[in-house]
This record gives structure tokens, sequence and C-alpha cells, in this order.
């Protein structure tokens, strides 16, 4: 199911060798989570290509995600967000070195990991 309460922004790494997933809520066709990027990016070439929706709200730090098809990626700042359609190519372009990037990721429809 989830996690009844906490707090978004706690017990965030200096730093980690990968980005830190963290399920808050999950029902039949919702998943809601934290993640926690330090650096990290998606590796050259790779894209995200998702058969389910996902919504996502930069809450700290910075990041850029590119789009298949956009000549630059988009910048993220605290506050920023994202809606994804199914299908969309996308790649996580560059997160903050310096603090951790703080994302809340929303996935609904049919999803995997």
């Amino acid at each position: 199911m989830g996690r009844e309460s906490g707090n978004l922004l706690a017990n965030l790494p200096e730093s980690a060798a990968g980005e830190q997933f963290s399920d808050l809520l999950t029902l039949p066709g919702l998943r809601i989570e934290r993640i926690v990027s330090t650096g990290q990016a998606s590796p050259p070439a790779f894209w995200y290509d998702q058969g389910w929706t996902e919504w996502v709200l930069l809450l700290s730090g910075a990041a850029a995600v590119a789009f298949e098809g956009e000549s630059e990626p988009r910048q993220l700042l605290p506050g920023t967000y994202l809606h994804i359609p199914p299908g969309r190519r996308h790649r996580v372009a560059w997160t903050s070195p310096d603090e951790p990037t703080v994302w809340l990721a929303v996935h609904a429809g049919e999803m995997g990991r």
C-alpha cells in the first residue's frame, strides 16, 4: 500500500552511487514515489519509453529532462512539473551534483518498473 505519513525532504543522502526510489503509495493503476538523485543522469542513448502516464514535480535541487525530438532539454527547478504521456520517449539529461534533487513522481495506468 504505502506510507501513511512522512516528510519528502527528510533523510536525504549527500551522495549515492545511484538514484534512490521510495514508493509512497501504491494502488491499482497508481504509484506515487519519491526519487532522490545526486548527480545522476540517464546513460547515453538511453530513453525511457513507458506504457503509462507519469507526472513529476521537482521539490528541490535542479535537473533537466530531454524529450526525443526536442533540441534542448527542459530545465527543472523547485516547483516545476512535467506531464509525460505514455510512449513519450524521455531521459534525464542531468541532475545537480551539488545537492540532492528530489522528485515526486506520480505514475498512472498499467505500470511496470
